[in-house]
């Protein structure tokens, strides 16, 4: 516990404490025993002195029971600071009460769980100081492992991208991936799981945000206006929370001037006092390059080598020529790639038939169905693959799959 951050735990529990038992109190009782009987204390029949026929019994009865109150103060820090610091929960353990004959009451607990509840939505008990952000980047390369199929690129400079960026204590700029391939190959699927690892409430966090080109950005006649509201919306995102994501999908589409304009969120940072953008992650999807990589993978295949010999040095050349040709194609007329603010190129590769196999066989476990190698084989066919004589990859990928398998459902 630091020293700085002694006192304001301390007025914490104080407060927390004395607003418990005061709830406590008028809700008729501290542990199993309810207000004591009227006289007990002195009622109707007034105070009775110490030395009368019954002052020592009394006086005892109160001193036992203060000393137990005191002491069930102590078990109520005790569960308090285990909630809320993971702090003493051995300690809060081994004790099995305050005093024998009591017990932590059931209502004292709700109360307590109220209150580290309040106390952890300000943010002070999470490890990233924001309890909208978990960075639970051992989750992210589990399910990446063993939900992402076909993509052994993709799996690796995502989970090296991401968790370096995350451990980095004062990055240079924002972390900027651009995932390139074919519809259905994954590159939302990446996506949505970035955010769900990083964000409690995933693409719902207030934290992420999501871009549709054709949707949010549908007419090049309104783009001023449009830039406008894609700065101040990015301005106002990082401003809440101070590691942001963006997700602009089919980025291909997106007119080269609104990629200009968020270039300074993906710069360097060298503008002390204000807004910092550098701890942003911003994520582009795009179908653009899918080419490219298919002739690559067809070509290894070809030459009977395996596509995990495809590395990212020999990729990653080709599919950047690709995206400095100056067709209908808002990276290359944009600054982007001129002042390399792309850190990683991301290739996903195109889907063979025994990776929509897996895909289908992921559909039938999310919905709790039983599944045979036959049904995985009759998806698996629902689906074009090309090119037309070797008929290898998915022409959607995985993209249907989902869909296909209700026609196995009774």
């Amino acid at each position: 516990m630091g020293q700085g951050g002694l006192p304001a735990r301390l007025g914490l529990a104080c407060c927390l404490l004395l607003l418990l038992l005061l709830l406590l109190g008028g809700s008729g009782g501290l542990g199993s025993r309810g207000p004591p009987p009227r006289g007990a204390w002195g009622g109707e029949q007034g105070p009775v002195a110490e030395g009368g026929p019954w002052g020592r019994a009394r006086y005892e009865a109160v001193k036992k029971h203060l000393g137990a109150v005191g002491a069930l103060s102590k078990q109520y820090w005790q569960y308090l600071a285990c909630k809320v610091w993971q702090e003493g929960c051995e300690e809060e353990e081994e004790e099995s009460g305050p005093s024998p004959g009591w017990s932590l009451p059931v209502v004292g607990q709700d109360y307590l769980e109220i209150l580290s509840a309040w106390y952890c939505s300000f943010g002070k008990c999470c490890k990233t100081g924001d309890c909208r952000i978990v960075n639970n980047i051992t989750g992210l390369e589990a399910d990446l492992n063993g939900q992402l199929h076909g993509q052994h690129l993709a799996k690796e400079v995502v989970i090296r991208a991401v968790q370096g960026f995350l451990q980095s204590p004062r990055p240079e700029k924002a972390l900027v991936l651009s995932f390139h391939g074919w519809s259905g190959t994954g590159k939302n699927f990446v996506a949505r799981m970035v955010a769900s690892h990083l964000y409690r409430d995933g693409l719902k966090s207030e934290c992420v945000r999501v871009f549709i080109s054709l949707f949010h950005f549908p007419h090049h006649k309104y783009v001023d206006s449009y830039k406008a509201q894609l700065k101040k919306q990015i301005s106002e995102t990082v401003q809440l929370c101070k590691q942001s994501l963006f997700i602009f999908d089919e980025a291909e589409k997106l007119h080269f001037s609104l990629l200009d304009a968020i270039r300074p969120f993906m710069a360097p940072y060298d503008n002390e006092g204000q807004v910092d953008y550098r701890r942003s992650i911003f994520l582009f999807l795009s179908n653009l390059g899918g080419n490219t990589i298919n002739e690559v993978a067809l070509d290894f295949w070809r030459a009977g080598r395996a596509r995990e010999e495809i590395s990212m040095e020999f990729l990653e050349q080709r599919l950047r020529l690709e995206l400095q040709e100056p067709e209908e194609n808002g990276y290359a007329r944009s600054h982007l790639l001129e002042e390399n603010l792309i850190d990683f190129f991301v290739p996903f590769l195109p889907l063979e038939y025994h990776h929509v196999k897996l895909c289908a066989r992921d559909a039938f476990l999310a919905r709790g169905l039983p599944y045979t190698e036959a049904a995985l084989d009759e998806v698996a066919g629902m689906m074009v693959f090309v090119p037309t004589e070797e008929k290898l990859f998915s022409a959607q990928g995985c993209k249907s799959v989902s869909q296909r398998i209700n026609y196995f459902l009774p």
